[in-house]
Order: structure tokens, then sequence, then C-alpha cells
């Protein structure tokens, strides 16, 4: 579920974050005088720019918790797996791996 939710706030967040680089493309398509320019950070307006921030943070905050919970959900299933099969050896109705 941890993963599951990771994922979907990764989805938002990249969606949030396709539209804040329209955005900031559609304030600043004049600024180069028709050829393509980069524009920085600290020429950008306080609310495109920190829109942007918090969009990326957003997107890495998604990430990290898809990937922390798929690692949890992973780590869970060993040891299930583990205590199964070694409550299964000792009741003897599996045999021993060789």
């Amino acid at each position: 579920m941890r993963a599951l939710c990771g994922a979907v706030i990764t989805a938002g967040a990249l969606i949030g974050l396709g539209l804040v680089v329209l955005g900031i493309g559609t304030r600043y398509q004049h600024a180069g005088g028709g050829t393509a320019t980069a524009i920085n950070l600290s020429d950008m307006d306080v609310a495109l720019a920190a829109a942007l921030l918090v969009t990326i943070a957003a997107v890495i905050i998604g990430v990290a918790t898809a990937f922390i919970g798929l690692m949890f959900h992973h780590h869970r299933r060993q040891h299930e797996m583990s205590l199964h099969n070694s409550s299964m050896h000792a009741a003897g109705t599996m045999p021993p791996r060789v």
C-alpha cells in the first residue's frame, strides 16, 4: 500500500510539474526575442519559482515513498516466506532442501 501511495503522489507531482513548466514557458516565451534561451531561477517570478521547487520536492518525496514502500513490502514477504518454510520443516511436512 505504501508503494501504491508513493506512485500516486509521484504521478500527481509529475502532472503538476508539467503544468508548472507549461506556465513558465508561456510566461517567458518572448524573453529571448524569438530564440531559445535559458531562464535562471533567480530571474523568474517568485510564485513560479516557488511552484517549481514545491513540485520538484513532491516528485522526490513520491519517488522515495514508492521505493521505500516496495523495499519494505519485499522485506516483509521475505520474512513471511522464511517463517513459513521453517514451520513446514519443523512439522516434518516438507523435505529438507539440499
